[in-house]
């Protein structure tokens, strides 16, 4: 049967509605929400609120700021254990590409991924026909200097200060992100039919003698492949713990640094160091975030200050035209 059409018929743009049959709509629900009734408050800002707001900022933020950058500054006179750090400059660790460059799934011990790299792994995931464990350029960059800390004696004696390789990694990283691969088979057997990263001396299965500090579960491994999010940084190489409360971690006197160099970087135009630091309730020497404090203090203060002289002025630029009307 034909049906004469009528522009008429259509309700809010939408098709003909058939004879005898309900009306269809686009109308939202007539809801406060879907019509926009629902109560709103739009704070009215004036002189009255704005300027005691940038005072409060600046007279918070600038003592708080001088309190972390001086405590930051003092961090060496505070006793306690001794961290070692090695420190790199010009390196870009946040590069999108280096950042990729892994394999969860094989960090994780997972026996299909050792094999089979991801393809993120890309030029550094197989080499002489053989997966590379662990893949990456991350892992194929590792820091691989060895540093050791010797106190000078009276006669030129040089005794050695122990320096512990274990807990220097974050908890999560070493019980939660990264595992050998399973089985109760020696190390290099679960590891058999990789091969080392290209730059690597040696196969992971032999970074240490501690079972429980080999393979993917070495904390030396483990606290690189945490990559730095800015070129300048440094990374915890070891701890030197303090052995009574009655002599400091490291008396006053000589030392003497050996380092064995393995690892280049005049090709990146970098540089090395080494770092000996203590740690106080903020953590390690840090002061970016007390000078942060104390420039967005400064900062809001300024404000607050042109800003009232600003509105001053104006409102005595009002009142006088008011009077000359």
């Amino acid at each position: 049967m034909a049906m004469n059409y009528n522009a008429k018929d259509e309700v809010d743009g939408g098709p003909p509605c058939p004879p005898g049959g309900t009306a269809k709509t686009r109308r939202p629900d007539n809801t406060a929400f879907k019509q926009q009734r629902l109560p709103a408050w739009q704070p009215i800002l004036t002189a009255g609120t704005v300027l005691p707001t940038f005072f409060i900022i600046g007279l918070i933020f600038i003592p708080i700021g001088i309190g972390i950058f001086v405590t930051s500054n003092n961090i060496r006179e505070i006793e306690g254990n001794v961290f070692m750090y090695y420190g790199l400059s010009n390196f870009y660790q946040n590069h999108r590409r280096y950042v990729k460059s892994r394999d969860d799934g094989q960090l994780n011990g997972d026996p299909s991924a050792l094999l089979n790299p991801s393809k993120e792994c890309e030029p550094y995931r197989r080499n002489e026909d053989k997966p590379i464990a662990p893949c990456g350029a991350i892992a194929n960059s590792m820091f691989n200097d060895t540093l050791e800390l010797f106190q000078v004696g009276n006669a030129s004696d040089l005794m050695p200060i122990t320096l512990k390789k274990k807990g220097i990694a974050w908890w999560t990283d070493k019980n939660v992100k990264f595992r050998n691969p399973p089985g109760t088979d020696p190390l290099e057997e679960r590891f058999k039919g990789t091969t080392k990263p290209v730059n690597w001396v040696k196969p992971v299965y032999m970074l240490d003698s501690d079972e429980d500090n080999n393979g993917f579960i070495n904390e030396d491994f483990i606290v690189w492949m945490r990559t730095a999010a800015l070129p300048t940084f440094r990374k915890l190489y070891r701890l030197i713990e303090r052995k009574s409360d009655l002599h400091p971690t490291l008396p006053a006197g000589r030392y003497y640094l050996n380092i064995t160099y393995n690892y280049p970087v005049h090709s990146f135009d970098g540089r090395k160091r080494m770092i000996l630091s203590t740690i106080s309730w903020m953590g390690g020497k840090n002061p970016f975030l007390g000078i942060a404090y104390i420039t967005i203090g400064s900062i809001s203060f300024l404000l607050g200050v042109v800003l009232l002289v600003i509105n001053h002025k104006y409102r005595n630029s009002s009142n006088t035209a008011d009077i000359t009307i």
